[in-house]
């Protein structure tokens, strides 16, 4: 229990007054109090929820589902003391994210409809639960442009989408508001998980409140106004917006939606969200917003709005200065060498709507739906980084067999729990009464955890030295 957390005077004054009716300041305070249950979603790029529940069941986790995500679960009674959450064979094999059950919400409200989508925007992506999880519903189809205005979480957005296999992805380094002038009505639907006070977060951040004040909460209200102003001139006529926070007060909220909805006019239709889970209306405002008070469904405090762009408003790009692409597009030939080759050595597939890119030695695989924006915006990474190569042929990367291969491939090797966390802590190994020749794809439990060479009888490591684990690793 926190039961020793300090919560300003000011800030339950503020709640006191927003409170819907049926709640209570009293529960409100208890809850916040609280420890926050911990949670995670399945990452179906990787597993089916069926096969990870039957696995959950096999290690003994207990998992209750969440109503608003079909693929995120609470987890009861688990033992950080055994072994991380973070350390499990099944995290690190990206078949899993450890993941807020609230901040499963935004995702949910701006994918429920089953429709293509050919360009997704996540304003604020770091360090990538939502990220992931949008890729997921997208089933890595499409172009999902992931944006981080803080460059040291760019690295850790890039190592999460990498883990969990995500090959549709651009990631930019920019402020968001940028993104209104340099790509003016070019996404179908934009998530803008906005910076914010966090108010909500008490519960697993007992120093939440730290630096928190009125004022605080005033500038950082601008910022959102602005980047929301940005994110709409981004959104083409016809597509959806999700603003979202994990904060409370209705500054960094309803004021915002409202601004926009002032600003706009009729171009903005809100969308009630009242529908979008069996017991949404207990969280539901007058305008249809989520506004989730941390009682209401023990979780996180959060908000989540979803609106319309019924028409054009006047969105215009900005002139910028032409820039040199380090990359060329593969030629017919090169770009069928690549495929043939890496399904002749490893028996994997090239995804039907990337492209192959060439820089130097370096092979790299691009959504299509990026080509025709690369000359408006620099991107900091896109797709996947497939092989370097040589004389010989191509040296494959660790996050080609992460994000393309399945575990049934005839280049397979499934490794014993020993073996497996050899691997993870970087060193070779020598399977028991095997040997063999070429590259192979080195599984645990039926999943890929990375690529290895083999040298006689030994297995050569091809993890990532950033990648190394050397304490509490998975047990049996």
């Amino acid at each position: 229990m926190h039961q020793n957390i300090k919560i300003p005077e000011s800030f339950l004054n503020q709640i006191e007054q927003i409170l819907p009716s049926h709640l209570s300041m009293t529960d409100f305070v208890e809850a916040c109090k609280r420890p926050l249950r911990r949670s995670l979603r399945v990452n179906t790029l990787k597993i089916s929820v069926e096969d990870f529940l039957e696995r959950a069941k096999e290690k003994g986790w207990k998992l209750s589902p969440v109503p608003w995500c079909d693929t995120g679960f609470w987890l009861d009674d688990y033992d950080e003391n055994t072994v991380p959450l973070g350390n499990t064979a099944e995290h690190m094999a990206g078949l899993f994210y450890i993941q807020e059950a609230s901040s499963m919400l935004p995702v949910t409200a701006l994918l429920e409809n089953d429709i293509e989508l050919n360009r997704v925007l996540d304003m604020a992506a770091a360090p990538g639960s939502k990220t992931t999880q949008i890729a997921a519903v997208l089933n890595n189809e499409g172009l999902l442009v992931a944006n981080e205005y803080s460059a040291s979480r760019v690295k850790v957005l890039h190592a999460n989408l990498l883990r969990c296999g995500v090959v549709n992805s651009a990631l930019t380094n920019y402020d968001g508001r940028v993104f209104g002038d340099w790509l003016p009505e070019t996404f179908d639907a934009i998530l803008l998980d906005a910076p914010c006070s966090g108010e909500g977060t008490i519960r697993k951040d007992a120093d939440a409140f730290s630096n928190w004040s009125l004022e605080s909460v005033q500038d950082i209200s601008n910022t959102q106004r602005d980047l929301i102003v940005s994110a709409f001139h981004a959104l083409k006529p016809g597509g959806t917006m999700v603003y979202s926070t994990c904060t409370l007060n209705h500054d960094e909220n309803q004021h915002i939606c409202h601004f926009i909805k002032d600003t706009f006019g009729e171009a903005v239709e809100f969308q009630p969200l009242n529908e979008l889970f069996e017991g949404a209306d207990a969280a539901c405002t007058e305008e249809g917003f989520l506004h989730v008070f941390p009682q209401i469904f023990d979780s996180e405090g959060f908000f989540v709005a979803r609106l319309k762009k019924t028409e054009s408003v006047g969105s215009e790009m900005v002139k910028k200065r032409p820039r040199k692409f380090p990359f060329q597009k593969a030629k017919p030939k090169e770009a069928d060498d690549v495929v043939k080759s890496l399904d002749e050595t490893l028996g994997l597939s090239v995804p039907h709507s990337s492209n192959v890119w060439l820089r130097d030695k370096e092979v790299w695989i691009f959504p299509e739906q990026v080509e025709d924006i690369l000359p408006e915006i620099k991107f900091d990474r896109i797709g996947l980084k497939l092989a370097e190569s040589h004389k010989k042929g191509y040296r494959w990367q660790h996050e080609t067999i992460m994000a393309l291969a399945k575990g049934n491939e005839p280049k397979c090797i499934e490794l014993s729990v020993e073996d497996a966390k050899e691997w993870y802590m970087g060193r070779d190994i020598r399977p028991e009464g095997l040997s063999g020749s070429g590259e192979v794809i080195v599984c645990y439990r039926r999943q890929p955890i990375g690529i290895g060479k083999w040298v006689s009888n030994r297995i050569k490591n091809g993890l990532p030295r950033e990648l190394v684990r050397d304490v509490n690793l998975f047990i049996e």
